[in-house]
């Protein structure tokens, strides 16, 4: 196995560790994190924006992550960072499996799970800007985005293990679930982490990281010159991560609300699939990239998002299992369109010197903004609207016209051309 299938490989699974783990968090602060760790909320909408709080904590650490850990890739090495992050997510996630409930420990409960959502934001901050460098630097020059598109993979692949998890244990039914089911995957978590690691020490230092000049403070260089750069990233993701969490996070609560009454099995089930529409379509659309071009194929995709965001919340409340699939599974290709080429086109718009710490700042501010901000949003707004779906549907429309505007200005910077990796 060459160097690039073995960095591509382990960032694949690296990812999918991470954001499984980060994703089960997702999935029970939708569910059950409400009753469990805010059962003295005046309604039960407050409850659940709680819950989304909680879960937004860990996107405003994303940043933070994003700094501290880019500056030590950029300045120190690339695969350590990413050895660090992985333990941490680890540790964090199998310790919320661990935690007591409100009704346990009382206020000290949601306390306790702030905290270790924090430590997973800033894990998860430091996580993908140094395995998408570790993909995309190992690969050859007409083949980034296709091997960027291994550490996007891990996405759809952690999301799909995460509902699956909870599928599997809602089939138990809700006193399972409120009881114990809740705990498990996230104490699975540690053996996942073993794997990741195993596999995550086996792959060489990036060549493009070897071979870079190093600053000293990449943090202050990145807002010396590449502060457009940053803010363009930004405005380029809305989709790819706050679109994400409103058609998961947010589509799972709203869902099965009273108003809507979709059953949790079903939902789950249906997200699952989704997950797997994703898994599945991720390397084709990065495939696509390098042969059309990344920002257009990103572009394309945003269009047919924005077109699909009517039907996709006008099923629920339907009841048919069918249609419901369908339009997850439709929304999702959409949406993978728009979230696999990312990583080569982040990649791209920063110089070596402070790659790592550029692209962490960029997807992890968009995730603070978009991807912690758009559950609670648009919980708050479809509240106001009487429980209709409508603000919903207009913040993602809105989300892919930004992100389409901000893609077509970005900045492009190409490294000098690297051969292909000689075989081990």
């Amino acid at each position: 196995m060459n160097r690039a299938n073995r960095a591509a490989g382990a960032a694949f699974v690296g990812t999918t560790i991470e954001w499984y783990d980060f994703y089960v968090y997702a999935t029970a602060a939708a569910l059950v994190f409400d009753d469990l760790f805010f059962p003295n909320a005046s309604s039960p909408t407050v409850a659940l924006m709680a819950s989304f709080a909680t879960y937004a904590v860990g996107f405003f650490a994303r940043p933070l992550g994003g700094i501290v850990f880019g500056h030590f890739g950029d300045r120190v090495s690339r695969k350590s960072a990413l050895v660090v992050t992985l333990l941490m997510m680890g540790t964090a996630t199998f310790a919320v499996g661990l935690l007591p409930s409100y009704a346990s420990i009382g206020a000290l409960a949601p306390m306790l799970l702030v905290l270790l959502r924090f430590v997973q934001g800033l894990a998860v901050g430091g996580e993908w800007g140094g395995a998408v460098l570790m993909a995309v630097e190992h690969a050859p020059a007409h083949r980034k985005t296709f091997f960027g598109g291994f550490a996007q993979l891990g996405n759809p692949a952690g999301a799909l293990l995460a509902t699956g998890a909870f599928s599997l244990i809602t089939l138990f039914g809700d006193d399972a679930l409120y009881s114990w089911g809740w705990r498990a995957p996230f104490i699975v978590s540690a053996v996942l982490v073993f794997v990741g690691l195993f596999i995550r020490l086996r792959v060489e230092e990036s060549p493009v990281f070897e071979r870079t000049e190093k600053t000293a403070t990449p943090i202050k260089e990145v807002f010396r010159l590449s502060w457009r750069s940053v803010l363009l990233g930004i405005g380029t993701l809305p989709v790819a991560i706050g679109g994400y969490y409103l058609l998961t996070t947010f589509l799972l609560a709203y869902a099965t609300s009273a108003p809507v009454g979709e059953s949790e099995r079903l939902i789950l089930s249906g997200l699952s699939f989704a997950a797997f529409v994703e898994l599945v379509a991720t390397l084709g659309v990065a495939w696509l990239g390098d042969r059309f071009g990344a920002r257009k194929v990103v572009i394309v995709f945003l269009v047919l998002t924005a077109v699909l965001a009517v039907p996709q919340f006008a099923v629920l409340g339907s009841h048919n299992a069918v249609l419901i699939f369908l339009m997850l599974g439709l929304m999702r290709l959409a949406t993978s369109g728009t979230y696999g080429p990312m990583a080569a086109i982040l990649s791209e718009m920063f110089p070596p010197q402070v790659r790592y710490t550029g692209i962490s700042l960029a997807y992890q501010g968009a995730g603070a903004v978009f991807g912690g901000l758009s559950p609670i949003v648009a919980t708050a707004l479809v509240g106001a609207a009487g429980g209709a779906a409508w603000p919903a549907v207009a913040m993602l429309v809105g989300m892919c016209v930004l992100s389409a505007i901000c893609l077509a200005v970005a900045p492009r910077y190409r490294d000098p051309a690297v051969p292909a990796p000689a075989t081990v």
